[in-house]
């Protein structure tokens, strides 16, 4: 049996690394266990009474609701969640983050330069749904095309995708839920991996394709086309037109040739889902060390899922590249609380029970698990939902932690690609950026191979170093980049992912 893991000095309690059965004695304590463990779960190291905390990565993720011996499992029958103290240190490690980013030769990847000087790792035709009403149609006439095997004569066009939602209408015309969809929308239309876009209406809904045009200018308008259903003659003349158009746009969209670019053009959505026990001791800190190679080479790094940060913010904090950065994150932080006891929630309704059953117990651990995926570098700006991402380096985006939520505000942001962290598993897949899938565990990569990019489990079963996995994974993004398919590609998942973050009244 493989020991326990200790992954600080002062931390009260390690990590099993294989399922310990009723009577084993993992620490070697004279303890034995009543129950078995499963792999990824904590034990108590030392005695830790009542109220004391609960302390991992040399950080507190809870209290003791009990008396907990030596050698006994740390889980939720013992251990809750409370207020962690927020005692920010702004700044406090920015020399030592400045100081982490890797000494780098500039790298290239094979991508497509677009004409606004964004660079691309994939070339969709995208079909955006103003609204709901119009959801059916660009479905429809995505399903055609592809069916028709007409886009087989085009092998430099990805495909055509429709990026439909359940929103548009029946909101108010202006503020935060307004902004986030304008964004959103927009985003993607101009995203760099998109070759060309038509925007695809109802007609009298509040999401207005002429105001949402206006408010952003011109840009990407040479890849823009827009209609609407009443305008075009109802919903099968839509599809037609639809179809038409796309037929018109693809000699020019496969003119587009993949060119050596550099990795400085890179932003890189960091997702993590699923999440157990191993997440914050494999493939989180390994996708850190590519992070910070994604940093070294100019690019950006783009964390995300506030919620999910939540208690481990101050380490983000202490590396902040300036005062007003950490307060835009402070402002984040402060408004998910409010907004979650605003609707009778705590943020510590997350971890979910696929993670409490993987082996984490409150959000203070899962958080600390998942800034790991920021690597050290310093954090140089924070964006909210959906905003362009223009700063280079490692930054954050305002997000919810649902991944399909998460995900789509990134990609509106900018990312071209994301990597995806999961120890319990996930079927997930985005468009237009492709999701390469990084399992925790030898377990997980053996039991979902067709789901899999990526295995770390060997950090654990066989020694490998994080800096080895890290430099892995960063290879493999750039293999991604230049258009290696995915796993998630390769099953045609990403279709159902686009999911804007919808808030503000539905009227």
């Amino acid at each position: 049996m493989f020991e326990p893991l200790i992954l600080h000095p002062n931390d009260n309690v390690a990590v099993v690394t294989e399922r310990a059965v009723q009577g084993d004695d993992p620490l070697g304590l004279g303890v034995v266990l009543p129950a078995p463990v499963s792999a990824g779960h904590k034990i108590a190291r030392v005695q830790i009474a009542t109220g004391q905390p609960v302390v991992k990565f040399g950080q507190f993720i809870g209290t003791a609701t009990a008396d907990i011996k030596a050698g006994e499992h740390v889980h939720s029958q013992n251990c809750a969640f409370s207020n962690p103290a927020k005692d920010y240190a702004i700044g406090a490690d920015l020399a030592l983050a400045q100081q982490a980013i890797p000494n780098a030769a500039p790298l290239t990847f094979q991508g497509y330069a677009r004409g606004d000087g964004r660079v691309g790792t994939r070339n969709y035709i995208a079909l955006v749904a103003t609204v709901n009403c119009s959801a059916t149609v660009i479905k429809r006439a995505a399903s055609e095309l592809e069916l028709s095997g007409l886009l087989d004569d085009y092998p430099d066009v990805d495909g055509v995708v429709a990026l439909a939602h359940g929103t548009g209408c029946g909101m108010a015309a202006s503020g935060r839920g307004y902004d986030i969809l304008d964004r959103v929308l927009w985003g993607h239309a101009t995203h760099p991996n998109v070759g060309a876009a038509i925007i695809v209406g109802l007609g009298c809904e509040v999401m207005q394709i002429a105001r949402m045009k206006a408010q952003f200018g011109d840009m990407g308008t040479d890849r823009f086309h827009a209609l609407t259903i009443q305008d075009t003659g109802g919903t099968r003349a839509t599809i037609e037109a639809i179809k038409n158009h796309v037929r018109s746009i693809l000699p020019s969209v496969n003119q587009s040739k993949r060119s050596p670019q550099p990795v400085s053009a890179l932003r890189i959505g960091l997702q993590c889902g699923g999440s157990d026990g191993f997440s914050s001791i494999t493939a989180n800190p390994a996708l850190g060390i590519a992070s910070d190679l994604i940093v070294a080479q100019g690019g950006t790094a783009i964390l995300s899922e506030t919620p999910e940060v939540y208690g481990a913010e101050q380490l983000l904090l202490r590396r902040a590249a300036s005062a007003d950065v950490a307060n835009k994150l402070i402002e984040q932080i402060e408004w998910w609380e409010n907004y979650a006891q605003m609707n009778g929630g705590s943020l510590d309704n997350n971890p979910s029970p696929g993670n409490k059953q993987g082996g984490i117990t409150t959000i203070l651990e899962k958080s600390l698990g998942a800034v790991a995926k920021a690597g050290s570098t310093p954090l140089t700006a924070v964006y909210d939902y959906g905003q362009k991402v223009e700063a280079a380096g490692f930054v954050f985006m305002d997000t919810p932690g649902y991944d399909p939520v998460s995900a789509t505000g990134q990609i509106a942001g900018g990312a071209q690609l994301v990597v995806f962290t999961t120890g319990r598993g996930s079927a997930f897949g985005s468009k237009p950026s492709p999701t390469i899938k990084v399992a925790t565990s030898d377990q997980l990569f053996e039991k979902m191979p067709d789901d899999m990019d990526l295995n770390t489990g060997d950090v654990v079963s066989q020694g490998v170093g994080i800096a080895d996995k890290g430099q892995e994974i960063f290879q493999h993004i750039l293999a991604v980049a230049s258009g290696q398919t995915t796993k998630s590609e390769a099953l045609g998942l990403g279709d159902n992912e686009f999911v804007p973050w919808q808030i503000g009244a539905v009227m």
